[in-house]
């Protein structure tokens, strides 16, 4: 059911699981295995809800193991492309300090954003051309921001805190990150799985074979 994988490309993420399928099933399971290890509060699985029109949920994953127990969560869903008409990607990661996993989907280097968000905070204004661009997505009912970091060329990447751990939001194409731009709700799946999710299949970014 699952596959392992020390990281995506390389660096300190502990043993990622994503299940080779996704259904409501399979969104059971790994809600039940982080309820189960991750220590209190417990580690958010966020989820768009309501998904945006013709989105899917594509993807559910962890990081940790019996020793550590989860500290990462990652969700991916896919749909309409918002400027084109071609597929996007969104993969939301929940993740304490230092896993990397976050970072590590959206290019960067290093186990945290932090950095990245040093020069984001500093931001100048809307209107000087080095302004930079915020997501304010609603998280578990509170109006949270997000912060554009820069990454490859292939992806936008947005990073922020939300319930006390790092908050990433990786959109493929680049152009994708215009969903953040929107009402976008997230809501933790460990508490409630809505039964009219829909499902699509497998995203290749969770595994790495993007």
């Amino acid at each position: 059911m699952h596959t392992e994988s020390r990281c995506l490309r390389c660096g300190p993420v502990p043993p990622l699981h994503v299940p080779e399928h996704i259904g409501a099933e399979i969104v059971a399971s790994v809600v039940e295995r982080i309820t189960a290890t991750a220590g209190p509060p417990g580690t958010p699985l966020w989820c768009p809800w309501p998904l945006p029109p013709g989105w899917t949920l594509t993807g559910v994953a962890y990081a940790g193991d019996d020793r550590t127990g989860v500290r990462a969560t990652a969700v991916a869903c896919a749909g309409p492309a918002p400027l084109d008409d071609g597929p996007a990607d969104l993969v939301f990661v929940a993740e304490e300090p230092g896993v990397g996993l976050g970072t590590r989907l959206a290019g960067l280097a290093g186990p945290d954003p932090g950095p990245e968000l040093v020069d984001a905070l500093t931001d100048p204004g809307p209107g000087h051309p080095e302004h930079v661009g915020q997501a304010r997505i609603r998280v578990g009912g509170h109006p949270t921001p997000l912060w554009l970091v820069n990454s490859p060329t292939d992806r936008s990447a947005y990073a922020g805190e939300a319930r006390g751990m790092w908050l990433h939001a990786i959109a493929w194409p680049a152009s994708a990150g215009h969903l953040l731009a929107e009402e976008v709700v997230l809501h933790d799946l460990t508490e409630w799985t809505p039964p009219e999710l829909v499902y699509g299949a497998p995203s290749p970014y969770l595994s790495g074979k993007a």
